[in-house]
């Protein structure tokens, strides 16, 4: 069941049909999700972000929920996901947008923010800062960073592998993905494990769970992916090669919307993408604030959501 206050919608955008839930007038605030989660990943920002004046829509995008997930593999590059966004900003009739993506959606709002500027006029990026364009293509790091043990993203490349994996017992996939990455949890996370394991085998569950988490919130999140499976979402990864091959136009851009950036300390993607956290200042010359948030993991808004929505909000009024 979807909160009382949010009105649920689908639009069609880009050859595909996507879910959303929608809350609040104003200016319009796009929530775009990462792996593996939803528009629910939002639920405390959605109405916080509302009842600060704002239109906010958060989207399961293509692969997730009971959005259209196309079977194909290459259905899932980058220039698909920013289009699916451009056409729902179209589809609610507007001409502006702030976009704000954590994790994956990170990483569609920043390449959306730089190949449509006219529509996204500021960004929020939580977890994953602002990757540009990098000299090596990600099949020569996968393949350099999974020599002697297995790294997550390379693991995710053959098709059909990990989603059975997955998809044995989803409660004890989502729970497990969702504490071992979090601040809870005082281990590596899953990022990188031993050869002789599976990534699932990797996954820590929790005695009792963490605060920020409820039996309620786990269980939305599994009936989300028996809905939709873990193949689409997975196939975002798939992409990553060939997104490189097709942006090479994107070398050495800046983004230079007012951008916001936010992550948990204890989040693994810092250690992954340090080179580019390092350079944020220099390759986002708008960049108004760069927040790290003591002793919290990669799911940010979900573990620490006053503090995330009272610094969006903060943002979003500088804007104006």
């Amino acid at each position: 069941m979807v909160h009382p206050m949010l009105n649920q919608h689908h639009a069609y955008t880009n050859g595909v049909r996507l879910h959303y839930v929608e809350q609040g007038t104003g200016p319009l605030v796009l929530l775009c999700h990462g792996w593996p989660e939803s528009w629910y990943s939002w639920r405390h920002q959605i109405e916080a972000l509302a009842n600060a004046g704002y239109r906010v829509v958060a989207p399961d995008q293509r692969g997730y929920g009971t959005s259209d997930a196309p079977h194909a593999v290459d259905a899932y590059g980058i220039l698909d996901l920013v289009g699916d966004l451009v056409g729902l900003v179209h589809a609610l009739g507007e001409e502006k947008a702030i976009i704000i993506g954590h994790d994956w959606g990170s990483m569609v709002a920043a390449p959306a923010a730089l190949l449509r500027p006219d529509i996204f006029r500021a960004v929020g990026l939580l977890s994953v800062p602002y990757i540009p364009r990098r000299a090596v293509r990600p099949a020569t790091r996968f393949e350099a960073m999974s020599q002697k043990r297995h790294f997550y993203q390379a693991y995710f490349q053959p098709v059909g592998h990990v989603e059975r994996e997955l998809e044995e017992d989803y409660r004890k996939t989502i729970l497990g993905v969702l504490y071992t990455a979090s601040g809870d949890w005082p281990g590596h996370g899953f990022a990188v494990f031993d050869k002789s394991t599976r990534l699932v085998d990797n996954l820590a569950i929790p005695e009792e769970l963490p605060v920020w988490l409820t039996e309620a919130d786990i269980a939305r999140y599994v009936e989300q992916f028996r809905t939709s499976g873990f193949r689409g979402p997975i196939n975002w990864y798939r992409n990553m090669d060939r997104n490189w091959a097709t942006t090479a136009f994107l070398d050495g851009a800046k983004l230079s919307q007012p951008t916001i950036f936010i992550a948990g300390e204890k989040d693994g993607v810092l250690k992954i993408a340090a080179e580019e956290f390092e350079a944020l200042e220099r390759n986002v010359p708008n960049l108004t604030k760069k927040v790290v948030i003591p002793a919290a993991g990669h799911w940010i808004q979900q573990e620490r959501p006053s503090e995330v929505s009272d610094l969006l909000i903060s943002f979003l009024r500088g804007l104006d």
